[in-house]
């Protein structure tokens, strides 16, 4: 026999109602949920009143903050967005204070384009023109495509990444490294920080392509197979691909300290060149 004397019966209505949003979940869906339940009412300008059971901000307050219907905001979450328009996306955007990359993303999930987008059309010369490049660079370098496979790297890179790119049998995924192989926990320094933020800097860069049949299909993979990569895309974290400081365990040459670079090609924005200096 199951007692409900513990907890309120509008507890147990909540749970229910959250699981079945959740197991009806859109990616754009999720990913204004997330944001709304984490933006608190004082970030928000907004007074939390007394027993608050909502976690973050009601769909209410969100729309009257964007300065939309409860309804419209209500169907978003839904996925619908037959006649959403980009103004109203930039108004909540705004509302749910999204950063730049996760505006970008936001519009993406809509399937509509950011007017402040400034990402440019692929050029099918740019991954020939940066595959000879490579060999001039002395320091380690490589090349990702929109699903972070590497598709031309240098020697310094192949001797910096011996269990990745210098092992022949590994896959050139970097995800799969990162996620997939038992070493990379040790080989990269701080490692749980930075797969989450690889991850967060993932969803960025797929956009529009989750509901593309190879990103799918990846994705699934990854979520299945690595419990890690499955806890942090639950997050909806958003990120720009960043540089910064990054330190490697090498099982030769020992801890090595580099600072990271990546470049896009302006024509040619699924791909990224990375250097480490």
């Amino acid at each position: 026999m199951i007692l409900l004397q513990d907890k309120p019966l509008y507890w147990y209505k909540n749970q229910q109602d959250r699981h079945m949003e959740s197991s009806s979940s859109t990616p754009l869906g999720a990913f204004l949920r997330a944001h709304r339940e984490r933006l608190t009412p004082q970030q928000a300008g907004l007074p939390s009143g007394p027993r608050r059971r909502a976690k973050g901000l009601r769909r209410e307050e969100v729309a009257q903050l964007a300065g939309i219907s409860p309804t419209w905001l209500t169907w978003l979450e839904q996925g619908r967005t037959e006649s959403v328009s980009a103004h109203t996306l930039s108004r909540l955007a705004a509302a749910l204070q999204l950063s730049g990359a996760e505006i970008d993303y936001l519009f993406d999930l809509a399937g509509l384009k950011n007017p402040k987008d400034k990402r440019a059309e692929a050029n099918p010369q740019a991954r020939e023109i940066l595959e000879a490049m490579l060999p001039h660079i002395a320091i380690p370098a490589y090349v990702l495509d929109r699903h972070w496979r590497a598709v031309a790297w240098n020697a310094a890179a192949e001797q910096l990444f011996c269990g990745w790119l210098g092992n022949p049998e590994a896959s050139r995924s970097q995800l799969d490294f990162i996620f997939l192989t038992p070493e990379a926990k040790t080989f990269i320094d701080n490692w749980p920080e930075r797969a989450r933020r690889i991850v967060a800097e993932l969803r960025a860069d797929l956009g529009q392509q989750l509901d593309n049949v190879e990103t799918a299909a990846m994705l699934e993979r990854l979520r299945r197979e690595s419990a890690d990569f499955e806890c942090f895309w639950q997050q909806q974290d958003v990120l720009e691909r960043e540089g910064g400081e990054r330190a490697f365990h090498h099982p030769a040459l020992g801890r090595l300290h580099k600072r990271q670079i990546t470049l896009r090609p302006a024509n040619a924005p699924e791909l990224k060149l990375v250097m480490l200096l």
